[in-house]
């Protein structure tokens, strides 16, 4: 709600009462005991009620037990870690391919310190950042899609 009309602060009893650090109603209503009392729990039970609600209309599906020695054949994370899996899955050397994962982190911190000399914004008048980025950024890409297909078409995507 919105303020419709500001105090007039040469009032003496508005005064008196800003002393005493009690609050106006210009200033809206005070935390307690309204909002304590009445508004919070109110807006806790409802939200309570509406899961409660929500799991007997529609309970889980309950199906046969998790097996945790048993993988999914074709098992992706999510799709943000898809560059991640895909470094993994081609390396031969799983500790070569934590390397390079934890190389991502490190060339990113680099990249302001790429042209730092040049003081423009402007992406087209910092050649070297911007032809970094797009490389990445493609990379990134290439990785990311490659990981959805199986490992002996990941690397050429399909198309050869």
């Amino acid at each position: 709600m919105a303020t419709l009309k500001k105090p007039d602060l040469s009032d003496p009893i508005l005064r008196e009462k800003l002393k005493q650090g009690m609050g106006h109603n210009y200033y809206g209503e005070p935390a307690w005991p309204n909002d304590l009392l009445y508004i919070f729990p109110v807006v806790i039970l409802g939200t309570i009620a509406c899961c409660v609600g929500l799991a007997v209309l529609d309970p889980a599906i309950v199906s046969e037990p998790a097996n945790p020695f048993a993988t999914p054949l074709e098992i992706l994370p999510e799709w943000y870690f898809y560059p991640v899996f895909q470094i993994l899955r081609i390396v031969p050397n799983k500790l070569l391919g934590i390397a390079f994962m934890a190389s991502i982190p490190l060339g990113l911190m680099l990249v302001p310190f790429i042209e730092s000399v040049n003081k423009f914004q402007n992406p087209f008048r910092r050649p070297i950042a911007t032809a970094v980025f797009l490389f990445g950024t493609v990379v990134t890409l290439w990785l990311g899609i490659g990981a959805t297909f199986p490992i002996d078409k990941s690397l050429t995507l399909g198309l050869f």
